[in-house]
C-alpha cells in the first residue's frame, strides 16, 4: 500500500529487498519513479494510484538496474523517461537477446521466482543529454545525473515538496555499490556523485533510497556523509566502521557483508592489474 510522504509524494515498499517505488501527483496524472517489484506488487501500485484519482502519464527509471526498469499492463501507456546514458545502457543490455532469459534465471535463485514481469522491462525513452526536468505536468523534478553506482543513474529533487529520490544511493540498510565494470575510476565517480547531491541537499525533508527506509530531514546528510565514508575508507585501504556489514547490520540484511568482501576483491585485483593504489 502507498505511505504519503509528503504532499502529493508517496512511496510503495517491495518486500523483496525493500525496493522503494515513488508516486508523485501531478495536475492531470502522477509520475512513477521506479515501481516494483512483483506482479501483484505492481497491480497494487497501480489500484492505490487509481484511487488516488490519478492515472499514470509518466515513469522515470533512475538507473538502468533490472529491478528500476519494470513496469505493467496494469499502469498503462505512459512515456518512462531515463537519462540518455541510462536509456543507451539499457538498449545495449536489451540487444542481447538471452537479456531477460538471464534475469529470469537469477531470480530462480530468490524468493521471487517466476513472480516478477518482464514483458515490459527497460521500455525507456533517453531524455537528451543535459536534461535538467522530466518532462511532466506536475511539480518540478530535478534531475541530478552522476555516474555512481551505473551509468546515467539519477537523483531526483522534487523541490517544492522536499523529496530527494535518491536511486541506489543514501540508503539505511545497503552500503555503497560501485560500478566496477563501466567506469575507470569508480571509488572517485562516486564521491563526484555523493558531493552533487549533498549540492541539492538543503532544504531536504524526506529522503528515498532505492532500497531501505525513508529517512526525515535528519537522515539526508547523515547518509551522505556515511557513504562517503565507507566509499574514503576503501579508498584508503581501511576497515569501514559501517553498521550495515558486520555483526551491527540490520537482520535480513547480514548478506550485505559478502557485498562489501566483493568489492574489495575487485578493487584489489583492478590495482594489481593497473599498478594503481586501490
Amino acid at each position: 500500500m502507498l505511505r504519503q510522504v509528503a504532499e502529493g509524494v508517496w512511496v510503495h515498499e517491495s518486500e523483496f529487498v525493500q525496493s522503494n517505488a515513488v508516486v508523485v501527483q501531478g495536475r492531470a496524472g502522477a509520475l512513477l519513479i521506479d515501481p516494483g517489484v512483483t506482479g501483484s506488487e505492481i497491480d497494487c501500485l497501480a489500484n492505490d494510484v487509481r484511487g488516488l484519482g490519478q492515472p499514470v502519464v509518466a515513469g522515470f527509471s533512475t538507473h538502468p538496474d533490472w529491478d528500476h526498469l519494470l513496469w505493467h499492463a496494469s499502469l498503462g501507456e505512459a512515456p518512462r523517461y531515463g537519462t540518455a546514458r541510462c536509456a543507451a545502457t539499457v538498449r545495449d543490455q536489451l540487444s542481447d537477446a538471452g537479456a531477460k532469459a538471464r534475469i529470469a534465471a537469477h531470480l530462480l535463485e530468490t524468493e521471487i521466482a517466476g513472480q516478477v514481469p518482464l514483458d515490459l522491462l527497460g521500455l525507456i525513452t533517453g531524455l537528451p543529454a543535459g536534461t535538467a526536468q522530466i518532462p511532466w505536468d506536475g511539480p518540478q523534478v530535478r534531475i541530478v545525473e552522476h555516474q555512481a553506482h551505473a551509468p546515467g543513474h539519477a537523483a531526483l529533487l522534487i523541490e517544492e515538496r522536499g523529496v530527494l529520490v535518491a536511486g541506489d544511493m543514501l540508503s539505511d540498510v545497503l552500503i555503497p555499490m560501485l560500478d566496477l565494470d563501466g567506469t575507470a575510476d569508480p571509488i572517485e565517480d562516486h564521491l563526484v556523485a555523493l558531493g552533487l547531491i549533498e549540492g541539492v541537499a538543503d532544504g531536504v525533508d524526506v529522503v528515498v533510497p532505492g532500497h531501505g527506509s525513508v529517512g526525515g530531514s535528519d537522515q539526508v546528510k547523515a547518509r551522505i556523509e556515511q557513504d562517503r565514508a565507507y566509499v574514503l575508507a576503501l579508498r584508503n585501504g581501511q576497515v569501514p566502521a559501517d553498521p550495515r556489514i558486520g555483526p551491527s547490520a540490520k537482520p535480513g540484511w547480514e548478506w550485505v557483508a559478502g557485498v562489501h568482501e566483493h568489492q574489495l576483491q575487485r578493487l584489489a585485483q583492478r590495482s594489481e592489474r593497473d599498478g594503481t593504489p586501490r
